[in-house]
């Protein structure tokens, strides 16, 4: 079982990153041409990323989970702190009216994507300590409340894709934890009525959600992303047009390397392409699930926990993205997993396989 876990993690995290680096050289050439001048300036930052992000999955792949738990409460601060720094004038990046990285050097660093690494490993701890009273309202108020900060941070960039992200995350592993059905469905409820809330008082917002509906009716206002990436899709077949062949690519589609790959890698590689995708994300995410039910069997509960968390958070997140460029989700600005164009996204996604591999080896010797 271990050994099989390992060969579908490590075939499927081999195969997403790879495909991932083809399909962004691809999907960015005409853009980076435009903007930079050099057609593959985004496919070789994608690969300097890559090997930052292999550097980060050696250091949690050779770090006991044990020592993660030990610190967990460290991740969070640091997140916290870069979310609040974003605020203070001359640190926070504005792009398209969202202020979302700090600026490091080459990278540019979104303390969002941290904040789904912190939020996973710090509540799968506070789930181990506070096990006996988790089902209790004191025990489930605690995270909520460093929840809704966290959340109150990130909706100020503002970002409601990530939020719902990371809160969809945190309430999965409460409830896998054992909170009680009542308190779940009572977050669920909650979750819906803020959403509500953050989409129906924010007019861009409320427009995204309005253009999605009929996003060919306003084509040349709310609904040029989307109703480009229909296009793109709609010009696939079951082997595509061809590698390096889209033609939404060519500043049509708007963020093609980044939240709308996955139009492009249809329009390209065509249904062949989006099962070839999907058997990789769907074997990356069963070796996970089966990582974390084993460690729970071995009461190594914050192992199973953030294993879990983990593939949660892939799996939600891929499918967001696919439910996004198919036209079933309004625009939330998410990237997919191993596949898009980004730094922090593709760096933090490699240390989460580093440390669920370094879980999986971990329970050889219990």
């Amino acid at each position: 079982m271990i050994y099989r876990n390992n060969i579908f993690l490590s075939v499927s995290f081999i195969g997403l990153i790879s495909l991932g680096l083809v399909m962004v050289t691809s999907s960015s050439i005409y853009i980076a041409d435009n903007l930079t001048g050099n057609p593959f300036h985004f496919a070789t930052r994608q690969a300097l990323f890559i090997g930052i992000g292999i550097l980060v999955f050696t250091i949690f792949l050779s770090t006991p989970s044990t020592f993660l738990e030990k610190i967990d409460w460290l991740f969070l601060l640091i997140s916290i702190v870069l979310l609040i720094a974003l605020f203070v004038p001359g640190i926070g990046t504005e792009v398209n009216g969202s202020i979302r990285w700090i600026r490091l050097g080459p990278i540019n660093v979104q303390p969002g994507e941290v904040c789904k690494f912190s939020m996973i490993l710090y509540t799968s701890g506070y789930c181990v300590r506070r096990m006996g009273e988790i089902s209790t309202l004191r025990g489930f108020l605690k995270p909520l409340l460093l929840l809704g900060l966290v959340s109150f941070l990130i909706l100020s960039q503002p970002d409601l894709g990530t939020t719902a992200i990371i809160c969809a995350v945190v309430v999965a592993i409460l409830f896998f934890a054992g909170i009680s059905f009542f308190q779940f469905v009572l977050l669920l409820l909650l979750m819906g009525a803020l959403g509500f809330i953050a989409i129906y008082f924010t007019p861009f917002r409320l427009t995204r959600v309005m253009s999605f509906m009929d996003p060919f009716l306003v084509q040349q206002g709310a609904g040029w992303q989307l109703s480009n990436s229909l296009i793109g899709i709609g010009q696939a077949n079951w082997i595509g047009l061809g590698l390096g062949n889209s033609f939404q690519k060519n500043l049509f589609l708007p963020e093609a390397h980044t939240d709308f790959i996955f139009a492009i890698l249809v329009e390209e590689l065509g249904i062949f392409g989006v099962i070839f995708l999907i058997s990789l994300y769907s074997f990356m995410i069963f070796a996970i699930f089966s990582i974390a039910m084993e460690s729970l069997a071995l009461k190594r509960f914050f192992q199973g926990f953030v294993s879990f968390g983990i593939g949660f958070l892939i799996s939600i997140q891929a499918l967001f993205n696919l439910a996004v460029n198919i036209g079933l989700l309004p625009t939330k600005g998410l990237t997919l997993p191993f596949i898009s164009y980004g730094g922090t996204s593709i760096i933090i996604m490699m240390a989460f396989i580093g440390i669920v591999l370094r879980i999986n080896n971990e329970n050889r010797f219990y």
